[in-house]
């Protein structure tokens, strides 16, 4: 027998049906609208970031006129007033709550003059400062001196309880000198020798514990009076003139309310050969002991010798500054959350002691960054609509001196960090050209990479991890101050792999750049740059930037990563109770 609908029922599921697809083609119409505004909104922003105009920038911030941009000099006048004039021209709010561009950094100037002496089973060991060894001390102090203090080599100077792990030992270093290696520890593999063991300081990869802040953290933990870094090119990654370019005029300090008279009195590095000298005027050999440290259970080694040393400071307080521009977000929710870009504008400065040429420019580093901050802001001020989340241009100070400026700034932030939902960082970008492939440092640390990922694939590319994490370049730019304090950070850069190049170009590239220019004079515009790499990073860097400040889920640390328990434990602090 037929089944009869009555009328209205019949004419119910017809509307019913109806109602279901309208639904479905409302919800997809919305998904390609949505789509579709975004790609409307971000055009006009990617196109007008253009290589030309990323020179223009690049070529004042790093010109003889800027003096190369040292913090408390005429050179970060120039460059604070060219961010500040060009952020105010885009229509940028300030980005300080107190209506200023710029976040006030106490700081001061310390220039070292040092005299040390090793003596080793009576015997001196000559040292010709710089070309040997660089002493400074960090207290606020006009001068410090340590005499005939003990060595004692602590191997890598590392306690990593998380691994069992201590160089020390319980023996007592108070006053005394101690000497450690570069980097971290490199564990060999129990199965295969050949290889480092992953489960322990990161493998390949650096850990926090092989830069030298953390062997200077640790030294002064133990009261040493003195800590010597023995640098080594391979595994620091950047040869001793870096170190002795950067150490042997002005540094730079934070003022702490002690005066900094926490730290050790003497922070020093020496060469291997001159290292190699002392043990062996000691009966010593390097080689050995080098390969004892990488074991749990070497045990520190008091050596037969001695160390003085004599600085005299000359100070001076400085008021430097880091530049901050807000875009405020389009959201009244979430307008109050934000996205960071950092790029450090400072380099080395000025050196009157040389004879021709004294500026280092610093153009690639990080005229280039600073200069793609820029760009990224004029980028965001061309949207028709803006983000969601507000989004803010942060120029930090004296990254060169330690990270000083994204150090202070993370500490004292201006914008509460709990709200601060990704870092984006840019230190030096690609002068080389376009790349099929996106460095990323810290590879495997944080969801943002996975945004960065998708991304990507929008500009036929993909992402690397970066080829030599044993250098510890996550620990060496200002997105890693923001990190310790729990906050997602990304730093990544153009790739290995060089459009219509051969194979080994980006390696050769990198390679000459960092034998040649890396932190030297040199480091100035050239005719030979492609900029066309860098404008494909920033346009990716915006794209990142926008889908996070639209996204309703905050990126977060991936399981296991160091960071991780302190952003847990910022955010449930912030978290309302019920």
């Amino acid at each position: 027998m037929k089944k009869h609908i009555p009328l209205l029922g019949l004419l119910g599921l017809l509307a019913m049906g109806c109602n279901e697809n309208s639904r479905q083609v409302s919800e997809a119409e919305r998904e390609t609208s949505s789509a579709t505004a975004d790609s409307t909104n971000l055009q006009p922003a990617l196109q007008s970031i253009s290589a030309d105009s990323l020179l223009a920038h690049v070529t004042t911030l790093a010109s003889d006129e800027f003096e190369g941009r040292a913090p408390g000099s005429v050179g970060e006048d120039s460059t604070v007033a060219y961010l500040t004039r060009h952020f105010k021209q885009l229509g940028l709010q300030p980005g300080n709550p107190d209506g200023s561009f710029v976040q006030k950094v106490p700081m001061f100037g310390y220039t070292p003059t040092p005299k040390a002496t090793l003596t080793a089973n009576g015997k001196n060991i000559p040292l010709s400062f710089p070309d040997d060894y660089v002493a400074l001390t960090r207290r606020y102090v006009e001068g410090v001196e340590v005499n005939n203090s003990d060595l004692v080599f602590v191997g890598y100077g590392v306690v990593a309880p998380e691994f069992g792990w201590d160089d020390y030992k319980g023996v007592d270093v108070k006053g005394k000198t101690i000497v450690m290696l570069v980097s971290d520890p490199p564990v060999p593999d129990p199965q295969n020798p050949e290889q480092l063991d992953s489960t322990i300081f990161g493998g390949k990869a650096m850990t926090y514990y092989g830069r030298w802040t953390y062997k200077y953290e640790i030294a002064a933990e133990k009261g040493a009076a003195a800590a010597i870094i023995i640098h080594e090119t391979g595994p620091a990654g950047y040869p001793y003139e870096v170190i002795s370019g950067s150490h042997s005029r002005e540094g730079f300090e934070i003022i702490t309310p002690d005066k900094n008279m926490n730290r050790s009195e003497v922070e020093a590095w020496i060469t291997e050969p001159k290292a190699r000298e002392l043990f062996t005027a000691l009966g010593r050999n390097f080689d050995e002991l080098k390969e004892a440290a990488k074991k749990k259970d070497f045990k520190p080694v008091p050596l037969k010798a001695t160390a003085s040393f004599n600085i005299k400071n000359e100070l001076r307080e400085v008021q430097s500054q880091n530049v901050i521009a807000k875009l405020e977000g389009s959201d009244e929710e979430l307008k109050d959350e934000y996205v960071i870009y950092t790029a450090h504008w400072d380099h080395l400065g000025k050196d009157p002691s040389l004879q021709g040429d004294q500026i280092y420019n610093g153009a690639l580093d990080n005229a280039t960054g600073t200069a793609g901050l820029i760009e990224l802001a004029r980028a965001f001020s061309q949207m028709e609509t803006k983000p969601k989340r507000s989004i803010l241009f942060l120029a930090v100070t004296a990254e060169e001196k330690g990270l000083l400026g994204s150090k202070y700034y993370a500490s004292s932030p201006l914008y509460p960090l709990e709200k601060t939902v990704a870092v984006i960082n840019m230190d030096v970008l690609n002068a080389y050209g376009p790349t099929e492939d996106v460095v990323v440092v810290g590879y495997g640390n944080s969801t943002l990479e996975d945004v960065l990922a998708q991304e990507a694939k929008s500009q036929n590319r993909r992402i690397v991890p970066e080829a030599t994490p044993e250098t510890g370049s996550f620990y060496r730019s200002d997105h890693f101050e923001f990190a310790k304090q729990g906050v997602p950070a990304l730093y990544a850069g153009s790739g290995v792999v060089a459009r219509n190049q051969p194979a080994d170009y980006v390696k050769q590239w990198k390679e000459r750049y960092t034998a040649n220019d890396y932190h030297k004079l040199s480091d100035e515009v050239r005719d030979d740059w492609n900029l066309e790499g860098a404008v494909e990073d920033l346009q990716l860097f915006l794209r990142v930037g926008y889908r996070v400040a639209n996204t309703e889920k905050f990126p977060e640390w991936k399981e296991g990563t160091e960071f991780r328990a302190k952003r847990e434990e910022t955010l449930s602090r912030a978290a309302p109770s019920n």
